[in-house]
């Protein structure tokens, strides 16, 4: 793998070929961004959905788009990428399919549970805006504390200090990252969602298989599901209940990790896991009314399924 030394350089490089070319001119840009090469494909060649992708692969490719201007919305290296369309553009390079935003990149491939394992092409996610809960930056980690991301409004795709990422993904196969395979979600392999359910619960004490149940019952795993009722999202928040905890419902790690946070609450106010999902379907209120599972079929059946589910999953 090329060092941050050498990525710097290649900064310097990509900066040099630009000296004298306003950045504010598109067409300007674009002549440049071809003078560097920026097409937008790969001079590598890759098969198998990325089968021979590998660590330094990735650097590579993300060291290509050095010097890029931000554009939000951008996919074009030509005209600008946003973080996103910088990511699924390498990944798309190497012959791996990732999904446009960072908050829907953030649910692929496998979770890496800190810093100190990520390796370099993993993907690290970040929640910046205080104005919405969930996923909205994303960047290429390149080892030693480092990433390449696209940035912001004003600024260029550059290399950053990655600080405290949210969230760390490996959406390379494990064996081209030398590392051994990792569980996906353990005993909820092959279950949407799996690695999220497994970190949420595991942060809040929760059972996984429980709240991978509920996203079950609740949506069948649509994390875009609108309910007559005005229910949102993979876990079916009512936009009050999203508000109250600071979930964005349609984001699927802000709703998982806000529904484990949610049952986690409910689970000590009543005292067992069946109140807690009586609560979570009918409102806590009437749960407390009738000091116990309502006797309304809906959520007594909601309690009974949600459980034969969870144990399932076991």
């Amino acid at each position: 793998m090329e060092g941050v030394t050498q990525v710097q350089a290649r900064i310097s490089e990509i900066q040099g070929r630009f000296v004298h070319r306003p950045a504010s001119t598109s067409a300007n840009w674009a002549s440049a961004a071809a003078a560097a090469g920026l097409t937008g494909t790969s001079s590598a060649t890759f098969s198998g959905a990325g089968a021979t992708a590998s660590e330094s692969a990735v650097v590579a490719e993300a060291q290509k788009y050095l010097g890029v201007p931000y554009l939000w919305g951008g996919t074009d290296p030509s005209k600008g990428l946003d973080c996103s369309g910088f990511t699924q553009l390498i990944y798309e390079n190497l012959g791996i399919e990732l999904p446009r935003t960072s908050s829907q990149q953030a649910t692929s491939g496998q979770a890496v549970a800190s810093l100190a394992e990520a390796r370099p092409g993993d993907l690290v996610f970040f929640d910046h805006s205080s104005s919405r809960a969930g996923i909205d930056h994303v960047g290429v980690y390149i080892g030693n504390g480092k990433m390449i991301a696209a940035p912001q409004a004003g600024e260029v795709v550059k290399v950053q200090d990655v600080g405290s990422p949210t969230v760390i993904r490996r959406v390379l196969p494990a064996q081209s990252a030398g590392v051994p395979a990792m569980p996906a979600g353990g005993a909820l392999a092959g279950v949407p969602y799996a690695d999220l359910f497994t970190r949420a619960g595991a942060r809040h004490g929760v059972d996984p298989s429980l709240l991978a149940a509920v996203a079950s019952k609740e949506s069948s795993f649509n994390a875009s599901a609108v309910s007559p009722a005005g229910a949102q999202g993979l876990m079916q928040f009512m936009p009050a209940t999203a508000s109250g905890l600071g979930v964005n419902a349609l984001d699927p790690t802000s709703a998982i990790d806000g529904a484990a946070r949610y049952l986690s609450s409910l689970t000590k106010q009543f005292g067992s896991t069946e109140l807690a999902l009586a609560a979570y379907n009918a409102g806590p209120g009437t749960v407390s009314r009738h000091g116990g599972i309502p006797p309304y079929p809906e959520t007594q059946n909601y309690v009974r399924a949600v459980m034969s589910k969870a144990e399932a999953y076991r």
